[in-house]
C-alpha cells in the first residue's frame, strides 16, 4: 500500500522524482518512516499527503477543532504512548477504539496498540501539529480538582442563579448567590469524604449537605439548562464517575466528576427528589423543580442500582414547550392539516407512535393544551405523570397497589370524561377499554411503540383487539420522529452528488437545482452544527379502504402501500422535504429514518 501511495504521488506530480530518491536514501540511513522524512524535509504538503491517504485508504479526515475525545478512550492509551506515536484516541464503541493519526501506514504502531489495548483499532486522519496540540489539551484535562471541575462547569454562567423550589416552604432560604460568589467560597473549602462501607444516614446527609457538593449539583443543572439538555446522566464506573448530557437527542460526554464525591452527589440528588438516601439496592423514582432565570423546570429522576453504585438519569420537563401549537413543533403543512382535522372530532381514537424520545408526549400534551377549556372534562392516566397542567385531572399508575392502566381507566370512565389521555397502550385489557371508550363518546389519545403508522393497526390486532372495533374507533395514527435542525449561526451551503440524491430517493423536478446546507459548527451549537429539533411525521387517516384492510387483518406492508396510494406521505419523504427546504441535513434524515 505504501508503494501504491508513492506511485500516486509521483504520477500526479505531487512529488518530484529527485526528492523521492533523496527521501529514500535518508530513510535507509536514519531508519525513519518515509512519510515523516517527506514532511520533515517539506518535500510535500501534509494536507496533500493526508488527502491522498484518505482517498486511497478510505479513511475519514477528523476535524479536531470540533471533536471532544471520550474520557473512556483517553484512559485506554497513556499520554506517553499517545505522544510517542502521535495519536489521539477519541471514541470507544464496544471493542472498537477509534484514534486519530497522521501516519496510518505505521505498522509497528498498529500492532503495538492492538496488543497492548486488546481493542480493534479504527483510524481517522489529521495533521501532526493538530494531534500534538490535542494530546496536550485533552490529557491535561483528565484529572481535575474539585474547584477546577466547578470552574469548568460554571464558565458560561456568570451572573445566573438557580433556585430549588420546594413543595412546602422551609426555614432554609434557597440559594440565589451568583456563580462568582460561589466559586470564591468553594475554592477554600474542604469536603469530608466517606468510604463506601458502613455509611449511616446521618453521615450521608452531612456529606451531601456540604457546600461544594450542593453547588456542584447546582452547576450541573445550570450547565444542562445552558446546553438545552433533555437528560442528565450521572454514571458511576469502577474508576470514574461520568457526566453526560443528551442534547437534541444525542448523548455528549462532559467533564468527569470527582470519583470520591460519588456518594455525596448521588445523595444530594436523592435529597432534592425526596428519595430514600439509604436505599441503594432497589430502583427509585422521584422528581423536583428548579427555577433558572425565572423559568421553572421539572426534573423527573430515575435511580438504578448498578455494579459500581447507582446510576441517575434526570429528565428535564419544560412546560413552556406545551404552550406551543402543533404548527410550532415543526410539522409540515400536509401532516399538520390532517392532525388538526382529527383533533376536532368529538369522539374516536388518535394514536401517536414512535420510539422513546420521539416527542410523542409533547405532541399529545400540545393537543390537550389546545383542547383544555372550561367546557371539557379532560382526564389523563400516565406512568408517570410527566407534565402537571392546571385544569386537567391527572392520574399516575401505581402497579404496586394494583392501580394499573386498565384499573385506572375503568375508574376514570365513571368520572364523565370528554377527553382521555392514556400514557401508553401496553396490553389487551387497556387497549380493549380504550377502544370501547372511543366508541361510546370520548376522544381518546394514546401512544404505541411501532416504527410506522400502518404497523399500529397490526399491533392492536396482535393484542387481540377485534379488527372491526379498530376500524370503527381509530380516527388517525401518526408516526413521528424528532430531527435536529441546522444551526442558523453557522449554516453554510454544501454540494451533494446527484448519484447520492437519487440513491436516497430525493426527487427533484426537471431543471430544479436546490441549495443544500450543513452546520459548520460554532460556539452557539457547541461545534455540532445543529441547534434545536423539529418534528416530522407520517399521518394515516383511516378511510373506508384502510378500514376494510384492517377488518381483513391485512399485513402492515399492504396497509402502508394502500395508504401511500391514498395520499399518505411516509416518514422518509417528510424528512426529505425538510432536507430540501434547508432545515436539516441528509445525514440526519438517514439517521432518523434508517428503517425505511
Amino acid at each position: 500500500m505504501g508503494k501504491a501511495i508513492e506511485e500516486i504521488l509521483l504520477k500526479n506530480n505531487l512529488l518530484k522524482k529527485e526528492d523521492y530518491a533523496r527521501a529514500l536514501s535518508m530513510q535507509k540511513k536514519e531508519k525513519t518512516p518515509l512519510f515523516k522524512i517527506l514532511l520533515d524535509e517539506k518535500l510535500i504538503s501534509e494536507k496533500v499527503l493526508l488527502a491522498v491517504l484518505s482517498e486511497n485508504l478510505d479513511l475519514p479526515p477528523a476535524d479536531l477543532a470540533k471533536i471532544k475525545p471520550e474520557p473512556s478512550a483517553l484512559r485506554i492509551i497513556p499520554e506517553e504512548t499517545a505522544s510517542y506515536y502521535n495519536i489521539l484516541p477519541i471514541s470507544l464503541i464496544g471493542k472498537i477504539l477509534t484514534i486519530v493519526t497522521a501516519d496510518p501506514l505505521n505498522i509497528l504502531a498498529i500492532d503495538d496498540l492492538k496488543s497492548t489495548t486488546g481493542y480493534n483499532i479504527r483510524y481517522c486522519l489529521s495533521t501532526r501539529k493538530e494531534i500534538a496540540e490535542s494530546i496536550k489539551k485533552f490529557y491535561a484535562q483528565k484529572e481535575k480538582k474539585l474547584d477546577e471541575v466547578i470552574a469548568d462547569l460554571s464558565s458560561d454562567f456568570q451572573g445566573k442563579t438557580i433556585e430549588v423550589i420546594k413543595e412546602e416552604p422551609t426555614e432554609e432560604s434557597p440559594s440565589t448567590e451568583s456563580v462568582e460568589e460561589l466559586i470564591g467560597k468553594i475554592k477554600n473549602e474542604k469536603v469530608e469524604v466517606l468510604s463506601e462501607e458502613s455509611i449511616d444516614e446521618r453521615d450521608l446527609l452531612r456529606e451531601a449537605d456540604q457546600t461544594p457538593v450542593v453547588k456542584l449539583v447546582d452547576y450541573i443543572l445550570l450547565q444542562a439548562y445552558q446546553k438545552r439538555a433533555s437528560d442528565i446522566h450521572l454514571e458511576p464506573y469502577e474508576k470514574n464517575f461520568r457526566l453526560r448530557y443528551r442534547v437534541d437527542g444525542i448523548l455528549h460526554e462532559e467533564t468527569e466528576l470527582p470519583k470520591r464525591l460519588q456518594q455525596a452527589i448521588i445523595a444530594r440528588v436523592k435529597i432534592l427528589s425526596d428519595l430514600d438516601i439509604t436505599e441503594r439496592r432497589l430502583p427509585q423514582d422521584g422528581r423536583f423543580r428548579v427555577k433558572i432565570e425565572n423559568k421553572e423546570i421539572d426534573y423527573r429522576v430515575s435511580v438504578l442500582p448498578i455494579c459500581f453504585g447507582e446510576k441517575i438519569v434526570l429528565r428535564a420537563l419544560d412546560k413552556s414547550s406545551l404552550s406551543l401549537g402543533l404548527a410550532d413543533l415543526g410539522f409540515l403543512s400536509g401532516p399538520l392539516d390532517k392532525m388538526e382535522k382529527a383533533t376536532t372530532r368529538p369522539y374516536g381514537m388518535i394514536l401517536v407512535t414512535g420510539p422513546t424520545g420521539s416527542g410523542k408526549s409533547t405532541t399529545l400534551y400540545s393537543v390537550l393544551n389546545k383542547l383544555n377549556t372550561a367546557s371539557r372534562n379532560i382526564i389523563t392516566i400516565e406512568d408517570p405523570v410527566e407534565y402537571q397542567i392546571s385544569g386537567i385531572t391527572q392520574i399516575a399508575v401505581k402497579p404496586e397497589i394494583d392501580l394499573t392502566f386498565a384499573v385506572g381507566l375503568r375508574a376514570l370512565l365513571r368520572q364523565s370524561p370528554d377527553i382521555i389521555l392514556i400514557g401508553e397502550i401496553r396490553d389487551f385489557e387497556t387497549a380493549d377499554i380504550a377502544v370501547k371508550a372511543a366508541l361510546t363518546g370520548q376522544l381518546v389519545l394514546s401512544t404505541l411503540h411501532t416504527n410506522d403508522a400502518p404497523s399500529a393497526i397490526t399491533r392492536l390486532i396482535d393484542m387481540k383487539v377485534e379488527p372491526f372495533l379498530i376500524a370503527s374507533s381509530v380516527i388517525m395514527i401518526s408516526a413521528q420522529r424528532l430531527m435536529r435542525k441546522i444551526c442558523d449561526s453557522c449554516k453554510e451551503e454544501v454540494e451533494i452528488p446527484q448519484g447520492v440524491l437519487e440513491k436516497l430517493g430525493v426527487k427533484l423536478e426537471s431543471g430544479e437545482k436546490p441549495v443544500f446546507y450543513q452546520g459548520k459548527g460554532c460556539k452557539k451549537c457547541h461545534q455540532t452544527g445543529y441547534y434545536g429539533r423539529m418534528a416530522t411525521a407520517e399521518v394515516l387517516l383511516l378511510d373506508e379502504e384502510i378500514k376494510e384492510l384492517a377488518i381483513r387483518e391485512a399485513p402492515a406492508d399492504i396497509i402502508k402501500k394502500k395508504a401511500i396510494e391514498n395520499g399518505m406521505t411516509t416518514l422518509r419523504d417528510n424528512a426529505l422535504e425538510n432536507f430540501k427546504n434547508g432545515f436539516t441535513t441528509l445525514e440526519e434524515v438517514i439517521r432518523i429514518t434508517s428503517e425505511d
